[in-house]
């Protein structure tokens, strides 16, 4: 049966008269990759610093691995692993001296930390590097020590925030590779992220945060599914065919159709995605129209985080 790892409820902090989280609740199951979303300012890392005891909250309650992290603040700080936005290794020294440090400071004796600093470069593909200066290495490779260090002590829940913030397409790859290794070994994950598609790779569950408030929680697919239907959308190859293609996508849509005349493109959502792009390829076929594109496009999951997070605003 899964178990709540982290579980929060009515949590509410305030800066004199700015309210930076309210009344917030939050449930993370063992094993899970849980994603806080949200716009700068949104409350994400306010409620990671809560978390994982290095703020004090104002309202609610919160327990971490078993433990009360307002009263049993030291047996939490045991259980969790954190990596700030900024990376904690000493750049002067190798991957292997930085985890054996840690490990020290972790009152690991220096058998124990040097045993654990080789399982962690192994684990986190650092094995050839491992005595290379972090210096020399690139951003993607030092988020990797980053998040080896934080492993130290092998803890139930990892909290991340913005992990990958600065690197490049091929440093980002890098730790998403490491954190889903870790998810499948049965660590819990807490993230915070601004990018979408990091959100969609790597979580199970996503939490859409705004102005200190949850928004909504749900999947990756379910907040997707949340932008309605599948859309199936025609391009003209000349912009003269638009107003035909409109006329086969008429009975086809189930709802208003978007047409943007400078892509030559025509949209509309539909109930029967497969049924409706068969019968609007046969209908263009038949009529010998020519079309730069056609096929079916489903919501993204930056679509469906721009529209909460408007809908919210507008509120």
């Amino acid at each position: 049966m899964p178990t709540t790892t982290v579980e929060a409820e009515g949590l509410g902090k305030r800066y004199k008269d700015t309210t930076a989280l309210e009344d917030f609740d939050l449930s993370v199951e063992s094993g899970n990759v849980l994603g806080l979303l949200g716009p700068n300012g949104a409350g994400k890392t306010t409620t990671v610093r809560i978390l994982t005891t290095l703020l004090r909250f104002d309202t609610g309650r919160a327990r971490v691995a078993g433990h009360d992290i307002a009263t049993q603040g030291r047996q939490v700080r045991r259980r969790i692993g954190l990596t700030g936005q900024q990376t904690a290794v000493d750049e002067m020294l190798t991957a292997r001296q930085n985890l054996v440090l840690f490990g020290k400071l972790f009152r690991l004796t220096k058998a124990q930390a040097r045993e654990r600093a080789e399982v962690l470069l192994d684990q986190f593909g650092l094995s050839e590097a491992a005595d290379r200066q972090a210096k020399k290495f690139s951003g993607g490779m030092k988020r990797r020590l980053d998040l080896a260090a934080s492993m130290i002590l092998a803890p139930q829940v990892l909290f991340l925030d913005e992990p990958t913030t600065g690197l490049d397409p091929a440093g980002r790859r890098e730790v998403w590779d490491a954190v889903s290794g870790l998810a499948a070994d049965g660590t819990t994950v807490l993230l915070t992220t601004h990018y979408l598609d990091e959100a969609d790779r790597l979580c199970d569950r996503i939490v859409v945060i705004d102005h200190g408030r949850r928004v909504v929680e749900d999947t990756p697919a379910g907040l997707k599914r949340r932008m309605g239907a599948d859309r199936l959308e025609l391009v003209a190859a000349d912009p003269a065919d638009l107003d035909a293609l409109r006329g086969i996508l008429e009975p086809l849509a189930d709802g208003e159709i978007a047409a943007d005349e400078t892509a030559g493109s025509v949209s509309a959502p539909v109930a029967e995605p497969v049924a409706a792009l068969t019968t609007a390829a046969t209908a263009i076929r038949d009529k010998r129209i020519e079309v730069a594109d056609l096929g079916l496009r489903r919501p993204t999951l930056d679509e469906a985080f721009l529209e909460l997070i408007d809908k919210e605003d507008r509120k």
